[in-house]
C-alpha cells in the first residue's frame, strides 16, 4: 500500500541485497580472510626457518612449520577472527589476531613441556610475531577495500530503525556520513505514526507493531531499536523472538549517549539485568602517563620536524615578508588561558578585519568558519590544507598547556558561550588532534563536533588517542575538511 512511498532507490536496493546475497557477500569476504590468512602464516613461518636455522634446518622443524599455518588458522577462529560481527570492524578484528598470537605462543609453550619437546624460543619469538603483523596489515588493506565497495553501496546490512522521528533521523544521517559502518536505514517504525510519510528519504512503514512485517517487506538483515519508551521489556522480548525465526539481527541503543563500552558492565541483581556505568577517567596514574608520552613524543616530533619548520616559515616570510608564527589566547583545561602557537596563514590584520566578516559565517554554532576566508593567503592555504599550520602546537603540548589529543581548544568569546554541558569540554587538556578531526573537520555542523569532543572526554583511553593519532595521518593525507 505505501510502495508509491519507498523511493527508487530503496526499492532496488531491497531488491539487490537480499538476506542471501548479504550471506553470499559475507561468506566470501570470511574465505579470502582465512585465505589471507594462511598466506600470512607460511610467510611467517618460513621466515622464522630461515632467520633460525638457515640450511640446517631439522625434520622436526620442516614438519612445525608446514602445521603451524593449521594452527593458526584454528587460533584464529577459536580467538573469533572469523566472527561476521567483527567484519570490518578495525580494531575488534585486530585485537582477536593477536589475542590468536598470543594464545597460541602459551599454547607452544606449554604443549612443549608438557611433552617435553625441545622447541626453539627464537623460532617462535620471529614466527609468530611475523604472521600476526603481516596478518593485522592484510586484514587492515582488506578492511580499507571493504570500506571502498561500502562507500559505493555495496556490502550494505538493510537495517529497519525502530523509536522517535528524532531518533531515527539522527540515526539515518550518521549511518549515511560513515558508510563504512556497513549499514544502511531502509525504513522505519515510529513510535505512534501511521506510515505515509519520510525521515530523511527513508520511508516511515507505521508504528512499533509494523517491525515484523516491515522486515520481510524490506528484506531487512538488522532492526535498530533506538530509546523508546514504548518499546518495553514485554514487547521487545516479543519482536527478538519473531525476528529469531528469520535469522534478523537485533541491535539496542540504550539511553546513555556515547558511553564506551569499557566503562559498562552488566551485572544481574535482583532477578534484573542492570547496566552498570563507570566514571569516566579524569586524573590519576592513566592521565599521568599520557602526559608523559605528550610530551615526551612532541619533543621528538619537534627535532624530527626542525627542518619542515625551516622551509614553512621562510615560505610564510617570503609571501609578504611577515611574521611566521600567528600566537592567540585559547581557553584551555580548567579554564585556564594560554598562549597558542601556529604558523601564520592570514594577512597580518585578520583580526581586524573578523569583524566585517561575522555576518558571512559558515558555522551553525558559536564557531566561527568561512570556506572562503578572503583573509588567508595563496600559501596559507596550502598550509590549511595539509594541516601543516598546526604543527607549533607540538610546542605547546611540550610546555604542558595542550595533548596530542583532546577537544578543540576554545576561544575565549566561543568558550564564554558555551551552554553547561559543553563546558564539560574544559575537565580535560585540548588537543593537536581529536574525533571530530578525523570525523570531518570544519564539515562537521557545531552540535556534532561537540557531540564527538564529549563523547572523548567521557570515554578517552591511551588506545584510543593511538587510533585517533593513526587516523589523522589518513585525514592529513585526503586534506578533506579543511579551510
Amino acid at each position: 500500500m505505501l510502495d508509491y512511498l519507498i523511493p527508487r532507490a530503496y526499492r532496488s536496493r531491497t531488491r539487490r541485497y537480499s538476506a542471501a546475497r548479504q550471506a553470499a557477500w559475507t561468506k566470501e569476504y570470511l574465505r579470502w580472510t582465512a585465505l589471507a590468512d594462511f598466506c600470512c602464516a607460511v610467510a611467517g613461518s618460513l621466515t622464522a626457518v630461515d632467520l633460525r636455522f638457515g640450511e640446517n634446518v631439522t625434520n622436526s622443524y620442516a614438519v612445525a612449520s608446514l602445521a603451524l599455518p593449521a594452527c593458526w588458522l584454528c587460533a584464529l577462529w577459536l580467538a573469533g577472527a572469523y566472527d561476521v560481527r567483527w567484519v570490518g570492524a578495525g580494531s575488534d578484528e585486530f585485537r582477536r589476531v593477536f589475542n590468536a598470537a598470543v594464545g597460541l605462543a602459551a599454547v607452544s609453550a606449554i604443549g612443549s613441556y608438557a611433552i617435553n619437546v625441545e622447541l626453539s624460543r627464537g623460532y617462535l619469538l620471529i614466527a609468530l610475531p611475523s604472521m600476526a603483523l603481516s596478518d593485522a596489515l592484510t586484514r587492515y588493506v582488506m578492511r580499507k577495500r571493504l570500506h571502498r565497495r561500502r562507500a559505493t553501496g555495496q556490502c550494505m546490512l538493510n537495517v529497519v530503525a525502530v523509536g522517535h522521528t528524532q531518533a531515527v533521523a539522527g540515526l539515518i544521517t550518521e549511518l549515511r556520513r560513515d558508510r563504512y559502518h556497513g549499514l544502511s536505514v531502509v525504513a522505519a517504525c515510529v513510535a505512534g505514526a501511521e506510515g505515509g510519510e519520510l525521515i530523511a528519504d527513508v520511508p516511515v512503514c507505521g508504528d512499533l507493531d509494523e517491525v515484523t512485517a516491515t522486515v520481510r517487506r524490506f528484506a531487512a538483515d538488522t532492526v535498530a531499536v533506538l530509546t523508546c519508551p514504548e518499546m518495553d521489556a514485554i514487547r521487545l522480548r516479543g519482536l527478538a523472538w519473531e525476528l529469531e525465526k528469520t535469522g534478523t539481527g537485533l541491535c539496542l541503543s540504550p539511553a546513555l549517549l556515547d558511553v564506551a563500552g569499557p566503562r559498562t558492565t552488566v551485572r544481574p541483581t535482583a532477578g534484573l539485568t542492570l547496566l552498570h556505568v563507570d566514571h569516566p577517567q579524569l586524573g590519576g596514574l592513566r592521565l599521568l602517563l599520557k602526559d608523559m608520552f605528550d610530551r615526551c613524543a612532541a619533543a621528538s616530533a619537534l627535532l624530527l620536524l626542525a627542518p619542515l619548520f625551516g622551509v614553512v616559515a621562510l615560505a610564510i616570510w617570503l609571501s609578504d615578508h611577515g611574521p611566521a608564527l600567528f600566537t592567540q589566547t585559547r581557553i584551555g583545561k580548567d579554564g585556564e588561558v594560554f598562549r597558542i602557537f601556529k604558523f601564520r596563514t592570514m594577512v597580518v590584520d585578520a583580526e581586524q578585519r573578523k569583524p566585517d566578516l561575522i555576518p558571512a559565517n559558515d558555522s551553525d554554532g558559536v564557531l566561527f568558519k568561512l570556506r572562503k576566508d578572503p583573509r588567508v593567503t595563496a600559501v596559507g592555504a596550502r598550509l590549511r590544507r595539509w594541516s601543516l599550520d598546526e604543527l607549533p602546537q607540538l610546542f605547546n603540548v611540550v610546555l604542558g598547556d595542550m595533548s596530542l589529543v583532546g577537544p578543540r581548544p576554545a576561544l575565549p568569546d566561543e568558550a564564554a558561550k558555551y551552554a553547561e554541558h559543553v563546558r564539560r569540554r574544559l575537565v580535560v587538556k585540548p588537543g593537536l588532534t581529536g574525533l571530530w578531526q578525523v570525523n570531518g573537520r570544519s564539515d562537521l555542523s557545531w552540535e556534532e563536533s561537540v557531540r564527538l569532543d564529549l563523547r572523548y572526554v567521557e570515554n578517552w583511553s591511551f588506545a584510543l588517542d593511538l587510533q585517533i593519532l593513526w587516523k589523522t595521518v589518513s585525514v592529513l593525507f585526503r586534506g578533506s575538511g579543511a579551510y
